[in-house]
């Protein structure tokens, strides 16, 4: 019974971040929320998986920072912000023609903008430097 519950909560973390990295390309399917599933189901189920996700050069500084601090970094939140408005712009210009359509996609970008700017914010080049700092002084 252990082993099928580890297993789905494997599959399910593996689905989660399948789920992730389409968001990176779709900006209505958010990127964050579904490495943090990805990471709670390997946790459950899979400590190799865990430890890749937690150790993965992409996924692992934001998640380990999401989980010592509940913040995340100025760059992420600038990127995804940009990634956000850039991709809203693009399908309003090119593919969404019906204004109702469009006040939909402005009222969920405006929406996730202001989620996005409420999250708390560390400046992780700063801590990168005060800790060197420190490792030097010692």
């Amino acid at each position: 019974m252990r082993r099928l519950r580890d297993g789905l909560y494997a599959a399910c973390g593996l689905a989660a971040l399948t789920l992730g990295g389409i968001g990176i390309l779709l900006p209505l399917l958010p990127t964050t929320p579904f490495l943090l599933l990805a990471a709670f189901c390997f946790y459950r189920g899979s400590p190799r998986l865990h430890r890749w996700i937690e150790n993965h050069p992409w996924t692992g500084p934001p998640l380990r920072l999401w989980r010592s601090q509940r913040a995340v970094s100025a760059s992420v939140r600038r990127n995804a912000l940009i990634y956000l408005w850039a991709s809203m712009l693009l399908s309003l210009w090119l593919v969404v023609d019906r204004p109702v359509m469009r006040l939909l996609l402005l009222l969920v970008a405006l929406f996730v903008s202001a989620h996005l700017l409420r999250l708390k914010t560390i400046d992780t080049k700063r801590i990168r430097e005060e800790k060197s700092g420190a490792r030097e002084r010692t």
